[in-house]
C-alpha cells in the first residue's frame, strides 16, 4: 500500500449501473436516481450504504435521507481508494442494505447519512450492535446542528455502554494512509466547524474504533461534485484523504 502526496481530483468519471430500479430517490438538483438492485458479493470491496426508515417529520426537503449523494459520492471515493492503495474495490456499483439484512455481514464497512432522521428499530438496534462487535466499522456522514441530539441517543440504544470520543490527529485513523495534520473543516454549506467523533472498544482509545462520526460536515456531498468545480479542489482532496483514512483503517483493522 503506497501513500501519494496528492489525489490530484480532477474529473472523476463513475459508471452507471444497469439493473432493475428498487427504489427512487431525490438526488440535489438532478431528478430522481434510480437505485438499482444489489450486486452479489464477490471478494472485493464494495461499498454498503444503510437504508432506513425516516422520522415521521421527514423534515423540510422532500427527499430521501439515507440516499443523499447516492451514488456519485460512493462511486468516486472506490475509484479513488482503488487508484491509491491496494484495496480491491468496485468502482461502478455500490450496495443498499438495511442494518437487518444478513448480507450486511459480508460488507467490513458500512456508511450512514443524516442521522438526525435515522430511527432504528429494536431489531436494527440489535443487528448494528452484532455488526460492531463482530467486526463491522460505520461511517455516519452528512448531518449538523440539532441533528446530534438524535444521533446520540441512537447510538446509546445500540452501544449502551460506549461514549463518543471527541478524536484528535494523535487517533490511529488520521495515519491509517495519510498523516492529517489538521482537523480544521467546515461543512460545506452551512460553514459551522466540523467535529470528528468516534465509538471505541470498551472506551479505550488503543482498542478498535468502531464507528467514525463525521459532525457538522458532509464529505460525500464533496466526494459526489469533485469533478464539477462546485468547490475548491484542496477541499475536496481533504474530504477524499478522510475518506480514504476511513477505508484502509477498516480494512487492516
Amino acid at each position: 500500500m503506497r501513500r501519494t502526496a496528492f489525489l490530484l481530483v480532477g474529473v472523476i468519471v463513475a459508471g452507471a449501473a444497469a439493473a432493475t430500479p428498487l427504489v427512487f430517490a431525490q438526488g440535489r438538483d438532478r431528478g430522481p436516481t434510480a437505485i438499482p438492485d444489489n450486486v452479489p458479493y464477490d471478494g472485493r470491496f464494495t461499498f454498503a450504504r444503510i437504508r432506513y426508515d425516516e422520522a415521521p417529520d421527514g423534515g423540510y426537503r422532500r427527499d430521501v435521507k439515507w440516499a443523499h449523494d447516492y451514488p456519485r459520492g460512493e462511486r468516486h471515493l472506490t475509484r479513488i481508494v482503488t487508484e491509491l492503495s491496494s484495496i480491491r474495490a468496485r468502482t461502478t456499483v455500490s450496495n443498499v442494505l438495511t442494518l437487518t439484512d444478513p448480507e450486511l455481514s459480508k460488507y467490513p464497512v458500512a456508511y450512514l447519512c443524516e442521522a438526525g432522521y435515522w430511527r432504528p428499530s429494536d431489531l436494527d438496534v440489535l443487528a448494528l450492535r452484532t455488526y460492531l462487535q463482530k467486526g463491522g466499522f460505520i461511517i455516519f456522514d452528512d448531518f449538523a446542528r440539532n441533528d446530534w441530539v438524535n444521533f446520540e441517543a441512537q447510538m446509546r440504544r445500540v452501544m449502551p455502554g460506549l461514549r463518543p470520543m471527541r478524536l484528535s490527529t494523535s487517533d490511529r485513523i488520521f495515519d491509517a494512509f495519510y498523516r492529517i495534520e489538521r482537523l480544521e473543516y467546515q461543512h460545506p454549506y452551512y460553514g459551522l466547524p466540523s467535529e470528528f467523533w468516534g465509538y471505541y472498544e470498551n472506551n479505550d482509545r488503543s482498542q478498535r474504533l468502531l464507528a467514525v462520526v463525521n459532525y457538522n460536515n458532509d464529505l460525500s456531498e464533496l466526494w459526489e461534485f469533485s469533478d464539477e468545480g462546485m468547490f475548491p479542489v484542496d477541499v475536496s482532496n481533504e474530504a477524499y484523504k478522510l475518506g480514504v483514512n476511513y477505508l484502509v483503517y477498516a480494512m487492516t483493522r
